[in-house]
């Protein structure tokens, strides 16, 4: 009977370790299940429900034994800012309350790893973000936006927490809010940090990891020029992952706010699909297992970096890109892991000025007025130039050829 409740035991304890040391999608699911459910109503920044979401994360924070790390003795890193301006809710600059949360693993290392994701999405379609034609009342519940990218941190805590091999970093584990408004969460964070930011070896971003093409397995990589140690390590670490590298650290998601405090900093992206800032991008739609690819593959990186120094900081091409002012907008969302010349239409919103000149998705921009279009920037560059009754012309690859539209704005 001993030998028999020891065998018992035995096989009780290996079925911990063994999950402990594996991404779990069963975990991945119960996460984004709760995080994109009407319950959390879309989880607007500065409201009861993001604060929902907000306890949920502190809670998984504090059954793994993290640390708290915020700045008031507890898992929150509370601050206010102004509300843009140009919402449909408020007239203007009303002051919001928010919070990150923020957890800490102390393995006694000499330097940290921060892994972060944003937490708050676009909640009931109150603001201009929202791609429907008629957000307003509508829960937009951001699954994949950025659901996905918390259930990533979730189950990063739990892995590097309870494996069973001694880590060479510590880890801090962040979840912002106020990203979708302007990464205003990790702005205030960068500001008045809890920890030692010269004690940081580099910052990992996870957001929008949801959506992997089965087919293309394609994962992008931003801000690789961040480090000298970046693309060599991506291009020697064995996957069957198609990696698209792109150099820049500034970017549209919170890796920008840690790159400006002379920090490396890498964001992992899945794609843009139709459902992107729209009620449509739903649980049902997540690819859990291509999720658990991306993961594996940041903890590859992570195993990687434990073999080198202190990643060497570096200044990156582009670094307007995040704070160009644009006073319109073509309606377009871009295809970020299209590889060729021109920015490929990766979506268009029905009723904006590229819908109503007929550019379709699919269409690749090779010509914005006078600039020639041979990336995303390009058209980003160009679009900074117009103002709201412009009109432009536009030059789009459909099928091999080209075609000239007026896009009037």
């Amino acid at each position: 009977m001993k030998s028999l409740t020891l065998f018992f035991a035995i096989l009780i304890f290996s079925f911990y370790t063994v999950s402990a040391q594996e991404i779990s999608v069963s975990q991945l699911k119960k996460h984004i299940k709760f995080l994109a459910s009407d319950k959390l109503k879309g989880r607007g920044t500065g409201t009861q429900d993001e604060l929902t979401a907000a306890n949920y994360i502190r809670t998984n924070y504090s059954n793994l034994k993290l640390s708290p790390k915020g700045n008031l003795n507890s898992y929150y890193y509370s601050y206010t800012f102004k509300k843009p301006k140009d919402v449909h809710d408020t007239i203007g600059g009303e002051v919001v309350s928010a919070i990150d949360v923020v957890g800490y693993l102390d393995n006694g290392a000499e330097n940290t790893v921060i892994i972060g994701a944003h937490f708050d999405h676009l909640g009931m379609g109150l603001d201009k973000n929202s791609l429907d034609p008629n957000p307003l009342g509508k829960i937009h519940n951001g699954a994949d936006d950025n659901a996905s990218g918390v259930a990533g941190v979730l189950e990063l805590a739990r892995y590097f927490s309870q494996n069973n091999r001694k880590e060479k970093f510590n880890f801090l584990f962040i979840c912002f809010s106020g990203e979708e408004l302007g990464l205003y969460g990790s702005k205030k964070f960068c500001e008045n940090p809890t920890i030692d930011f010269s004690k940081v070896n580099y910052m990992i971003n996870m957001d929008m990891i949801g959506r992997m093409n089965d087919t293309t397995k394609k994962l992008m990589i931003f801000g690789v020029g961040t480090a000298p140690d970046w693309v060599p390590m991506i291009d020697k670490t064995q996957t069957d992952l198609s990696i698209k590298k792109d150099s820049a650290g500034i970017g549209h998601s919170d890796q920008t706010s840690f790159y400006l405090t002379n920090i490396p900093a890498l964001h992992f992206f899945t794609g843009q699909h139709s459902d992107y800032h729209k009620p449509s991008d739903d649980y049902s739609k997540i690819n859990f297992a291509g999720e658990k690819k991306v993961l594996e593959y940041i903890i590859k990186i992570e195993e990687e970096t434990e073999k080198l120094p202190k990643l060497q900081f570096l200044k990156t091409r582009n670094t307007d890109s995040g704070t160009r002012k644009y006073k319109i907008t073509m309606g377009v969302m871009p295809d970020y892991t299209y590889d060729g010349k021109g920015m490929r239409i990766d979506g268009v919103t029905d009723g904006k000025p590229a819908s109503k000149a007929g550019i379709l998705k699919g269409d690749v921009v090779i010509q914005f007025g006078e600039i020639k279009v041979e990336s995303t920037m390009d058209y980003m560059k160009g679009l900074s130039a117009y103002k709201a009754g412009d009109t432009v012309e536009v030059t789009v690859l459909r099928n091999g050829k080209e075609i000239k539209l007026k896009v009037t704005f």
